[in-house]
């Protein structure tokens, strides 16, 4: 335990975690035949538990943990040997669907497979499997391949709903000698004008309102 203080508050009791081995001197890389066999003759003599001595106490070079996992994923006699069965795999994914990435969880449902077994034939198997048949492997429902979720360039036609229209505020009059028809824009604030950055929609009878207004206005 050891005491650390912040700024001036009362110390709190922090726990040090201590590692389970110094790792010097300590073998690395993939188990040898004889090291699973002192292993396995010191687990049935002495019993499991007590990782971090149990390297010294079965004379064997390896960290605790490597220990542990090599028992508990390999060594065990429980541990069912061979390929993932199709019953597996249709097991797998339906637990998968309702408990997600909890591996414990869905080993401890599958008889005789481990948590890292399951795990790794997840990431190269059933996810990849899943995406070709067009299921998202999170949430086990079918991928958005209609795009649905439309950009809002194709909703709108290539125009930003939030933009104005230059169309919707212009009228368009036809003249009776001419045939050409003509935008014009009135401005709201007084005086006519191109002005189109104001989203207001007039119609005929707005128009002629308006122009009625300018008429007064200038007298």
């Amino acid at each position: 335990m050891m005491l650390s203080s912040c700024g001036g508050k009362k110390p709190v009791l922090s726990k040090k975690t201590t590692p389970c081995c110094t790792k010097m001197g300590m073998k690395r890389g993939p188990w040898t035949v004889e090291e699973d066999e002192i292993l396995v003759s010191f687990i049935k003599k002495e019993g499991e538990g007590r990782w971090r001595s149990l390297p010294k106490r079965a004379g064997l070079l390896r960290c605790g943990k490597s220990c542990r996992l090599r028992w508990m994923n390999y060594l065990r006699p429980s541990v069912k040997r061979g390929g993932i069965t199709s019953d597996e795999e249709d097991l797998i994914l339906r637990l998968h669907r309702l408990l997600g990435n909890r591996w414990s969880l869905i080993a401890g449902r599958i008889p005789g497979r481990t948590d890292n077994e399951i795990k790794n034939y997840w990431n190269t198997h059933l996810r990849k499997k899943l995406l070709r048949q067009g299921i998202d492997p999170q949430t086990h429902k079918p991928l958005d391949v209609n795009n649905i979720h439309k950009p809002e360039e194709e909703v709108s036609g290539g125009q930003n709903p939030l933009e104005p229209n230059s169309s919707s505020h212009t009228d368009t009059t036809v003249n009776s000698g001419n045939e050409a028809s003509n935008k014009n824009s009135i401005n709201v604030f007084g005086g006519e004008g191109n002005y189109e950055d104001f989203g207001f929609c007039y119609d005929d009878k707005w128009m002629i309102v308006w122009r009625r207004l300018l008429e007064r206005r200038r007298a």
